[in-house]
């Protein structure tokens, strides 16, 4: 598909601060006059909400790790064809909290699917749809784990409550990630200041498409 507009995805590890950066920064972008486009996985839209609200449970603990993965790229398939393809056809700044690359280190490296395995599976529901731009919230995953913990507005869903070691494979996983798609994904220091973080990512996002 041709587009107009620029893909631009956010990761990182539980309680980067993505969606408070991607609040704040979207708001200045659209002050700028830039036709932007705010959006989050698994969701965005009516049906991968529902399928959301499935994934992250907290009864769900039985899933099947590729029941999981199954899930999420359904999820990503349908947001894609009903909300971003159309906008980026419309020269639209579409900015996704999350996207293939959680996949693939959260089912992938973490659940011991393997990456190629997952991304086999996306690889069917993206049709070569992949962002423009990846930012990478690097923070390690006791600092992130502690922020969900002391953030008593943020939903606890079923992957928050998982072990440490499991989130430590998380960030292992972004690791090999970004290595294999280095010229897509740019790392930023989640670590710092809200502040420091927000202009950090609003200067990566502008120096590359504004």
């Amino acid at each position: 598909m041709s587009r107009k507009g620029m893909f631009i995805s956010l990761e990182g590890p539980e309680g980067a601060g993505k969606t408070t950066v991607l609040s704040v920064v979207s708001e200045r972008l659209k002050a700028e006059g830039k036709p932007v486009l705010v959006t989050r996985e698994p969701g965005g839209i009516k049906i991968s909400e529902a399928i959301r609200e499935v994934i992250l449970d907290n009864d769900h603990v039985k899933m099947d790790a590729k029941t999981e993965a199954l899930l999420y790229a359904a999820a990503r398939r349908q947001h894609l064809v009903e909300k971003v393809m159309p906008a980026l056809k419309q020269g639209y700044l579409v900015l996704c909290d999350r996207f293939i690359d959680s996949s693939l280190a959260y089912q992938g490296y973490a659940r011991g699917l393997g990456i190629e395995e997952v991304f086999k599976i996306n690889e069917f529901a993206i049709e070569g749809m992949m962002p423009d731009l990846t930012i990478f919230f690097d923070i390690k995953p006791e600092e992130g784990l502690a922020r969900v913990l002391n953030n008593a507005e943020r939903e606890k869903n079923r992957l928050d409550k998982e072990q440490l070691s499991f989130h430590k494979l998380v960030y292992e996983g972004y690791e090999q990630v970004i290595r294999q798609y280095e010229n897509r994904i740019v790392r930023t220091d989640a670590s710092l200041s809200k502040e420091a973080v927000i202009e950090n990512v609003y200067k990566i996002i502008a120096s590359r498409f504004m």
